[in-house]
């Protein structure tokens, strides 16, 4: 079984991938630091908010539990 922490370092450490990633397909579209910067915060931000509720919809479900 994993410790916590490993969980918690794996969730930011493939949040960050996502957004550099999302920086940078968004650069190669605009061309512009600021700009790509700029979605790339939002699109951070706005997925841990949509995570969030994705996970208390489910949680309304006892689909797969035993």
């Amino acid at each position: 079984m994993e410790k916590r922490l490993r969980s918690v370092l794996k969730a930011i450490s493939w949040r960050v991938i996502a957004t550099l990633t999302t920086i940078l397909l968004a650069f190669l579209f605009t061309g512009n630091w600021t700009i790509s910067a700029s979605i790339g915060i939002v699109e951070a931000i706005v997925k841990i908010g949509v995570y969030y509720l994705h996970e208390r919809l489910w949680n309304l479900t006892n689909f797969g539990r035993v």
